[in-house]
């Protein structure tokens, strides 16, 4: 393990050299729950942010014609359609909404084959720590969400560049999500293994809902789209103030999905008030700038693509418990089993409640695991 990263540092400060950053003094920055580490470069009064991403700490994405049979071979990145240790995607992702207008950082040099990437640093005005240090909701989300409707103008590409494809968001990938909620979080919560019976139910019904779905064309989907994927650039104007992180498994799907992203954030509460108002006003923007949507179509989507999220993140959160062994992520639980109860009341969500409550215990339908401390 010492050779591993000692071998890890000097590629990284062969990269830094061949970049014209010889010189650099780095700062790594905390990690999350991905392989991906972080650093903040400094040298000659210029800064800039320094992706390590590791090539093969990751199972590897999928072509975008791959079957669904060929996609479980490859294993759980390429069914659920992640990038992976993809270095060129997130460079691409970057150009993508660099050339739309949107505030992706500028890539100063890129090293795809070592897993490195050097790009503009857009300061520590992130929305998670603004927000907390009482920075304006409404203005932050008001101009998250203008953002959102000026990417969903227009839809989907099938490339996002001359070589790189925009894979779609499919029953696949979504299904295999969802089935992290029986695979991880029930164990977590019953101190025991689903059963077939348990698990075909909740992927039949979740295959029902999906199917129940007409978005029309698919829109360009962030993926993680949240207070703490955002930074708040305000000398720049209009849908640029948004900065843009973490977007390197941007996928083709529902223009739902990251407007519920944003509203029900697993890691900060946002209130039925503030969700309501901004959905309001993404509808308002999207009619304003000629795109009008279906109301009715949209707020059902937004419950299904809610649901389906908040059901992945639980079990994620378990599953980095049980196999990872990081059980700090159990907090959050409480909050997005929250979100899952409001988003539940949908009618159109009716029989996945009634399994939930005949599967799970109340504690476990709030996110409260006893026996195990966070």
């Amino acid at each position: 393990m010492k050779k591993i990263m000692s071998d890890r540092r000097n590629a990284m400060a062969d990269f830094l050299r061949n970049a014209g950053w010889a010189a650099a003094e780095v700062q790594a920055l905390p990690g999350d729950a991905s392989t991906r580490h972080y650093f903040r470069v400094a040298a000659d009064g210029r800064r800039a942010m320094l992706m390590d991403q590791p090539q093969h700490a990751e199972t590897p994405p999928a072509s975008a014609n791959a079957t669904a049979e060929e996609r479980h071979t490859l294993g759980y990145n390429a069914v659920a359609r992640l990038a992976g240790a993809d270095c060129a995607r997130f460079v691409a992702v970057a150009e993508f909404l660099q050339d739309r207008g949107l505030s992706a950082p500028e890539i100063h040099a890129v090293d795809c084959n070592a897993g490195f990437v050097l790009m503009e640093d857009f300061g520590d005005r992130l929305y998670a720590d603004i927000l907390s240090d009482g920075a304006s909701e409404p203005e932050l989300y008001k101009a998250a969400v203008e953002a959102l409707a000026h990417l969903h103008a227009n839809a989907a590409p099938a490339l996002i560049s001359s070589h790189v494809p925009l894979h779609s968001y499919d029953e696949t990938a979504q299904l295999a999500e969802t089935a992290l909620l029986t695979d991880w979080y029930l164990p977590l919560a019953l101190n025991r293994k689903a059963t077939a019976e348990e698990t075909a139910e909740h992927r039949s019904l979740w295959r029902d809902l999906l199917a129940s779905m007409k978005d029309g064309d698919p829109a360009f989907v962030h993926r993680d789209y949240h207070a703490q994927n955002l930074l708040w650039l305000p000398e720049r104007e209009g849908v640029a103030r948004v900065g843009l992180i973490d977007f390197q498994d941007a996928v083709a799907g529902s223009s739902a999905y990251d407007l519920v992203s944003l509203l029900e954030d697993a890691r900060r509460d946002v209130s039925p008030e503030l969700a309501d108002a901004m959905v309001a006003h993404y509808i308002s923007k999207m009619r304003a700038q000629g795109t009008p949507v279906d109301e009715v179509r949209l707020r059902a989507s937004l419950a299904i693509m809610a649901a389906q999220r908040n059901a992945k993140i639980a079990g994620i959160f378990a599953r980095l418990q049980l196999r990872d062994g990081k059980p700090r992520y159990l907090d959050y639980l409480p909050r997005v089993w929250g979100y899952l109860a409001r988003d539940l009341e949908h009618p159109s969500l009716a029989p996945l409640k009634a399994w939930y409550e005949r599967i799970l215990p109340r504690a476990a339908r709030e996110g409260r695991i006893e026996g195990v401390a966070a």
